[in-house]
């Protein structure tokens, strides 16, 4: 094999709130776990079943970070593309301790949110936005569209 490859891609929920904090160079960062599941069928009750997988994702792109902090929330839906980092730290006792976590780096990857209500209030926004920039285009006119095209059409 030539190269390799270390993409993840995950669909679920936020768990909670993300964590956003700044690091030692003034950039900020957010930081949040989300919740994948899958059903299958238990084969000594032959009921379905929920499996539930928590996953550690951080974001190191300013931008992501700011939209993280003011659009999601806990129990948001979102698609996460990154790639898988394992982190390696000495706790108070002296034991090393390891965390495997889905980086979103600053140049690659993608965070997608998919919640209704996380669409509604970012389009909510963007419809203000082009309705002002819509009557500065028109030259500030308080008339609606049907106004501006009344004429006497014979059909």
């Amino acid at each position: 094999m030539a190269g390799s490859v270390n993409k993840v891609i995950l669909l679920g929920n936020l768990g909670k709130d993300p964590d956003i904090r700044a690091t030692s160079t003034g950039s900020r960062l957010a930081s949040f776990s989300i919740a994948t599941s899958t059903k299958y069928r238990n084969k000594e009750t032959q009921q379905l079943e929920d499996k539930t997988e928590w996953h550690r994702i951080v974001v190191f792109n300013d931008k992501l970070a700011d939209i993280c902090e003011k659009y999601l929330k806990k129990g948001s839906k979102v698609y996460i593309e990154g790639q898988l980092q394992t982190r390696k730290w000495t706790d108070n006792n002296g034991i090393d301790k390891y965390t495997t976590e889905v980086v979103i780096p600053n140049y690659s990857g993608i965070l997608t949110m998919l919640d209704s209500r996380s669409q509604s209030s970012v389009a909510e926004e963007t419809t203000s936005q082009l309705d002002s920039a819509a009557d500065e285009a028109l030259g500030g006119s308080d008339t609606t569209t049907a106004e501006q095209l009344d004429d006497d059409i014979p059909f």
